[in-house]
C-alpha cells in the first residue's frame, strides 16, 4: 500500500471513530497508531506509543494550562462574573439592548480572567438569560448573544487555545496573547453594536405590530415564524409562550434583579453601591497576569501560577462569611473542574501527538506544503483556502481537537508562505470560535441551551447574525495583520 493511501485510510478510520461518538483522543490516538502500524511496523508502533504520553506532556511549559484553568475556576467561585455583570446592567441600563450589551460586555471581561470560553457561557447563561427574558428580549437572540460573547474565552487573555497554539509551534507565548487582545474587543464592541441594532430593530416590529389597523395586517408585517397566537399577544399587551413580556420592558433595558447575593440592582440609587469589587478583582488578575508577564517581572508560566494565587485569596475573602467550611468546599470544586479539564486537554495533546508522529513518519506537512505551493496561487488566497476548510471542521469536531490536527499542517505553510505565525494564531482561533457556535457540534450553543433551560434550535437560529458578523470581522483582521500584531511588537519578553 503506497504512502498516500495509508494516509487516505488513516483520515478515514479518524472520521469513522469520531462519528461513532469514541472520546476525540482516543479517536486521535487510534488513527495514529494504526497508520504507523500500517507504515512502520509493530516495533516502531510501540516505541511511539510507549514515549509519545511522557515526552509531549512532560513540559514545564505545559503547566500554564491547568494554573489557568484554575484560575478562571476560582475567579468563578469567587463571583466575579456575577458582580461584574451586575455593575455592566447598571452602566448599560439606558441603550437599547442595555441588558444584553452588558452581557456581551460582562462576557468580554471574565473571559479575561477565565480563559474558558465554555465556562464564559455557561457562567453568563445563569447570570443574564433569564434576566433578558424576563424583561422582552426574543429566546433567540439572548441566548445567543451570550453563547457568542462566550467564545471570547477562546481569544481574549489568558486562552488555553492560544497557549496551546503557541508551545506547539515554538512561538512566544507572550506574543501570542498579547495578539489576541486587540481582536477580542472589537470582537465584543461589534458583537454589542449588533446587539443594540437588533432590539431596536425587535422593537420597532412589535410597535408595528401592535399599531396595525386590523389582524390581517400586522400578520403581514410581522415575521414568517411569529405566529398569529404570538401577534394577538402583543396587540393585547399580554405575554405569550416565545414572547416574555410587554414590549415596552425590553425599549431601556431596566436593570435585572440582582444577580448577586444580598445586592438589589433595582434600588441602588448611588454608582459606589455597585459591587466594583469584583471590576477591581478583574483588574487585579488582569494586571497579574498580564503585566506581570510583559513587564518581565514573570514568565508567563509564573504568571498564571500567581495569577491562580490571587484568585484562591479573593475566593477567600469573597467568602470568609460563609465560614471555613464553604471556602474549602469552594476550592475542592475549583479543583476537581480544573483536574477534569486539565485531563482532557492533556489527554487530546497525547492522541493528537501519536497521529501527529504518523503524519511526520508519513511526511504529510512536508507533501501537504509542496502540493499548496505548487498551486502557484497568491499567498494570501493559498492560505485563506486552507483557512476556509476549517469551518467545515468546526461543523464536526470540538475546537481543541481541530486546533491540534489542523495548526502542524497549516503552520509550516504560513511560514512557507512567509507570514506571521503570530497573526495566524488569531485567524485559527478566530476561525475556531465560529466553530464553537456552528451546528452541529456548536458547543457553546448546547452548553447555553443546557444551562439556560432553552431549547437548542433557538440558539442555533440566533447565532447566524452573530457568525456572519464574525465572518466579515474575519476578513478584516486576515487583510489588515497589523490590528493583531501591533500589541506583539510592543512586547519585550
Amino acid at each position: 500500500m503506497s504512502t498516500g493511501a495509508i494516509v487516505i485510510f488513516v483520515l478515514i478510520l479518524l472520521i469513522v471513530l469520531l462519528a461513532i461518538r469514541m472520546p476525540v483522543a482516543f479517536s486521535l490516538g487510534l488513527a495514529g497508531a494504526t497508520g504507523l502500524l500500517i507504515l512502520k511496523g509493530a516495533g516502531h508502533t510501540t516505541n511511539v506509543l510507549g514515549s509519545v504520553p511522557f515526552t509531549e506532556t512532560a513540559s514545564f511549559s505545559l503547566t500554564i494550562i491547568p494554573m489557568f484553568t484554575l484560575m478562571g475556576m476560582l475567579a468563578v467561585k469567587a463571583r466575579i462574573a456575577e458582580q461584574v455583570f451586575a455593575v455592566a446592567a447598571y452602566l448599560f441600563k439606558k441603550i437599547p439592548g442595555g441588558l444584553g450589551v452588558a452581557a456581551i460586555m460582562a462576557s468580554a471581561g471574565f473571559a479575561a480572567v477565565s480563559g474558558s470560553s465554555i465556562g464564559t457561557a455557561a457562567t453568563m447563561s445563569k447570570l443574564s438569560i433569564g434576566q433578558m427574558r424576563k424583561y422582552g428580549y426574543p429566546i433567540p437572540l439572548a441566548s445567543a448573544a451570550v453563547a457568542v460573547a462566550g467564545t471570547l474565552g477562546a481569544l481574549i487573555p489568558p486562552s488555553v487555545f492560544l497557549v496551546l497554539y503557541a508551545i506547539m509551534v515554538g512561538e512566544s507565548v507572550a506574543e501570542v496573547l498579547a495578539a489576541g487582545i486587540v481582536p477580542g474587543i472589537l470582537s465584543a464592541i461589534v458583537y454589542a453594536i449588533y446587539m443594540s441594532y437588533a432590539v431596536r430593530r425587535y422593537k420597532s416590529k412589535r410597535q408595528a405590530i401592535a399599531d396595525a389597523p386590523d389582524l390581517e395586517t400586522a400578520l403581514a408585517v410581522a415575521s414568517k415564524r411569529t405566529t398569529e397566537e404570538q401577534v394577538l399577544a402583543i396587540r393585547a399587551e399580554q405575554p405569550s409562550d416565545g414572547w416574555s413580556y410587554q414590549q415596552r420592558n425590553i425599549s431601556s433595558a431596566p436593570v435585572p434583579d440582582a444577580p448577586v447575593e444580598g445586592i438589589d440592582i433595582t434600588k441602588v440609587t448611588k454608582v459606589r453601591e455597585l459591587p466594583w469589587r469584583g471590576i477591581a478583582r478583574l483588574v487585579i488578575l488582569f494586571v497579574i497576569v498580564l503585566g506581570g508577564m510583559y513587564s518581565g517581572v514573570f514568565t508567563p508560566t509564573e504568571s498564571a501560577a500567581i495569577g491562580a494565587l490571587a484568585a484562591g485569596v479573593m475566593l477567600a475573602v469573597e467568602m470568609f462569611r460563609d465560614g471555613p467550611r464553604s471556602i474549602v468546599g469552594a476550592f475542592i470544586e475549583a479543583f476537581k473542574e480544573t483536574a477534569s479539564t486539565t485531563s482532557m486537554v492533556f489527554s487530546i495533546i497525547v492522541g493528537s501527538a501519536i497521529l501527529s508522529s504518523f503524519f511526520v513518519m508519513a511526511k504529510v506537512p512536508r507533501m501537504l506544503t509542496n502540493a499548496v505551493l505548487g498551486w502557484g496561487l497568491p499567498g494570501h488566497l493559498t492560505l485563506g483556502i486552507m483557512l476556509l476548510a476549517l469551518i467545515p471542521l468546526g461543523m464536526a469536531l470540538e475546537s481543541i481537537s481541530i486546533l491540534v490536527i489542523t495548526v502542524p499542517l497549516i503552520y509550516p505553510v504560513a511560514m512557507e508562505l512567509g507570514f506571521s505565525g503570530v497573526w495566524l494564531a488569531v485567524l485559527v482561533v478566530k476561525l475556531i470560535e465560529i466553530g464553537m457556535v456552528t451546528p452541529p457540534v456548536g458547543i457553546n450553543c448546547f452548553v447555553v441551551a443546557g444551562t439556560a433551560n432553552v431549547k437548542t434550535e433557538d440558539v442555533f437560529r440566533g447565532v447566524l447574525p452573530f457568525v456572519l458578523l464574525d465572518m466579515a470581522l474575519l476578513v478584516v483582521l486576515f487583510f489588515i495583520p497589523q490590528i493583531s500584531l501591533w500589541l506583539p511588537s510592543l512586547v519585550q519578553v
